[in-house]
């Protein structure tokens, strides 16, 4: 490997499949230039690059066009939520309640 190139991955998950891209990038390249890099837009015209969030690893990043990345790591971008988390784990755990009180 060049000395002024790194591996990186781009990654996008959708409920039933994930594509990850590696890439090798300039050293100083950011998570927002990768992404772009990468192509994954053409792939997925659901991604919007400019708003949609992004992380490395799992953990999010706030502004990816000045986040620099370094050799392995792997931008990863995320889908808007389709339901907010607490109300769904409520849901679930009524559910789960109404199920074992119909069993009893």
């Amino acid at each position: 490997m060049n000395e002024e190139t790194i591996n990186v991955e781009v990654a996008y998950a959708l409920p039933k499949e994930q594509k990850i891209i590696a890439l090798k990038v300039e050293q100083g390249t950011t998570a927002y230039e990768a992404v772009k890099l990468s192509g994954i837009e053409r792939m997925y015209p659901q991604i919007n690059i400019e708003t949609d969030a992004m992380g490395i690893f799992g953990k999010a990043i706030k502004d990816p066009k000045t986040t620099v990345l370094k050799e392995k790591q792997r931008v990863e971008i995320y889908r808007p939520l389709i339901a907010d988390p607490k109300e769904a784990r409520a849901k679930r755990a009524a559910k789960l309640k109404a199920q074992q009180a119909a069993q009893q």
